[in-house]
């Protein structure tokens, strides 16, 4: 697994990683870059993103957490991975499992290109309408799927404890599972509403009038959308042109 760097504890909720310069770009001097690393550990942070709880993460302000659900896809995944390579940003990746063991290649293209990558359930029904021991055993599915794909082996926990409900769909019961497992539960603070029919211009418009009125936040795309691949790239020069930041969000230690 590729080594990550990690910093010192400065916030309360969450590790700050220490401020630094975007990193050197060599194929494009001109690129949005990841301004830093923010490391969240699960004993120090539950549950973020304010569509789907009262708190997020500690972000500055015109700070972005980028983040995609549902892959991989074929068909639009490696376009995001291109994209987010040509701009030297850092994404995190929240898969389907079944979609994972369909796609390893592409499961550990994400890791190997510095993403994190992260769980969505296997087959992404709404947890919250299934019976506790079933959503909890899908949760379990899917969190062993990810790491076959990646590893070969799932252990009892996953190597990337960052999950996010399908639909945020979650319950209290299931939040206490996750929080007893030493999982953070990932919400979103805006999101592109790209599961909607648009044109890549016009969900460009949607998810920067949205941000714009945030300033910042964690914001949820859909790399499964063709709409939402071919829109990517004016997406980040957009970011880059009005001054926002991309922070890539870690967890605490590496366990492979």
């Amino acid at each position: 697994m590729i080594d990550r760097f990690y910093f010192t504890s400065l916030a309360l909720v969450v590790t700050w990683g220490t401020a630094q310069a975007a990193p050197s770009c060599p194929a494009n001097a001109d690129a949005l870059g990841t301004e830093r690393v923010l490391d969240v550990d699960p004993a120090k942070t539950l549950r973020v993103g304010r569509k789907h709880f009262p708190q997020t993460l500690a972000l500055r302000p015109k700070e972005v957490v980028l983040t995609f659900d549902d892959g991989p896809e074929l068909n639009s995944t490696p376009r995001v991975l291109d994209t987010l390579r040509r701009e030297c940003v850092k994404a995190s990746f929240f898969l389907l499992g079944r979609s994972a063991l369909a796609h390893p290649e592409l499961t550990r293209r994400e890791l190997a290109e510095g993403h994190t990558v992260a769980h969505h359930s296997y087959q992404h029904p709404i947890l919250n309408r299934m019976p506790v021991a079933a959503a909890e055993t899908e949760i379990d599915r899917g969190f062993a799927a990810v790491d076959k794909a990646l590893y070969g082996k799932a252990g009892d926990r996953p190597a990337t404890p960052f999950f996010r409900f399908p639909g945020f769909a979650s319950s209290p019961a299931l939040l206490d599972h996750l929080e007893q497992r030493g999982i953070t539960v990932f919400g979103a603070d805006l999101w592109a509403s790209d599961w909607n029919p648009m044109t890549p211009g016009q969900q460009l418009k949607l998810v920067l009038d949205r941000l714009n009125a945030t300033q910042g936040g964690i914001v949820l795309f859909h790399d499964t959308k063709q709409q939402t691949a071919a829109m990517l790239p004016d997406f980040l020069r957009a970011l880059k042109a009005q001054d926002y930041a991309v922070v890539h969000v870690v967890p605490p230690l590496s366990r492979h």
